[in-house]
């Protein structure tokens, strides 16, 4: 326990110079508000920018044909805000752009464009007739994207390969992190399950630390004999994470269960496709005489940069500073 606390405090103390060099990637979403006063009558803003400079820098909209558009106002006639619509630059600057749309009936309508699908078929109307195709490769893609550069993610899975290894125990371990956070993502994502931000992206930050402190030392602790309960444990919080991205987007109302689904099968993809790639580095540094001075450092830099992570996280929840 003593050798366990030591580590830890080394972990906290070197996030004082990790902490600014990195910090955790949150999906940057993109707003655009559209709400119609008049038949066939907009106006529309860019919600407020992610990156420091005015959306309109990033992304240009290309409105349905016939629309004629300016900083504010789309006039699209009889015919409605109906045709195909599109924004540059999703994908670049911005993940994605996400579209709310409110008609003059009452009725809300959201949509998602990301890299994978940058443009959509508007009806002139909240009906969204969108396939089902159309929609699995939107939510696909973006499970990728999310795992991919979600870094508290991968720092969890890195750390958890030092733990367990390449061996049987992986599989088991992997499989009970997927069957966890599957299920907190689907009961987050249809309301089912509802926390604050803070205290889960805080405690993704701890199991980080956690894992990697365990992870750094042979002893036949508790996370050793039983990985998979660890990842399991912990997987529960990672899914409501994931769950607060899926909210950003948000989900069609005609498709609910396959963006859902596709989702969580791109961040499987992700995952695997990472566990794949430490493999195959494992593989052509292990017989190398660095392979084993390796461990002990990377472990040291993960810990460091989820100790400044978790710092600062709980710092949100406790309000401070104002």
């Amino acid at each position: 326990m003593k050798g366990l606390l030591t580590r830890l405090m080394l972990c906290f103390a070197l996030a004082g110079f990790f902490g600014p060099i990195v910090h955790a990637h949150e999906m940057t979403m993109a707003e655009m508000t559209l709400r119609e006063v008049a038949p066939g009558q907009f106006v529309w803003s860019w919600g407020a920018p992610g990156k420091g400079r005015p959306i309109a820098d990033d992304l240009t909209p290309i409105w349905p044909e016939g629309c004629k558009a300016d900083s504010q106002t789309i006039q699209c006639g009889a015919k409605g805000l109906s045709g195909q619509f599109s924004i540059v630059g999703v994908g670049k600057a911005y993940s994605a752009a996400i579209v709310r749309i409110y008609w003059r009936g009452g009725d809300r309508q959201v949509i998602t464009l990301t890299s994978a699908q940058p443009k959509v078929q508007l009806f002139g109307s909240a009906k969204d007739e969108r396939a089902g195709g159309e929609v699995a490769t939107a939510y696909f893609s973006l499970g990728i994207e999310h795992i991919l550069t979600g870094f508290d993610h991968l720092l969890f899975v890195i750390s958890l390969l030092f733990l367990v290894g390449f061996r049987k125990r992986l599989v088991a371990t992997i499989t009970a992190f997927t069957l966890a956070h599957s299920v907190t993502l689907a009961a987050s994502a249809l309301g089912l399950l509802v926390l604050r931000s803070p205290p889960v992206e805080a405690s993704i930050a701890l199991s980080i630390v956690l894992v990697s402190a365990e992870a750094l030392h042979q002893r036949e602790t508790w996370t050793r004999r039983w990985p998979a309960l660890v990842a399991f444990v912990f997987g529960l919080v990672h899914g409501l994470g994931f769950a607060g991205a899926l909210k950003e987007i948000g989900l069609p109302e005609q498709h609910v269960s396959i963006a859902l689904l596709t989702f969580n099968l791109g961040v499987e993809a992700g995952q695997l496709l990472v566990v794949g790639l430490a493999w195959g580095l494992t593989l052509l540094i292990v017989r190398t005489p660095m392979a084993s001075r390796l461990k002990a450092p990377a472990l040291y830099g993960i810990g460091a940069i989820a100790a400044f992570w978790s710092l600062e996280r709980i710092a949100l929840i406790v309000g401070w500073p104002n």
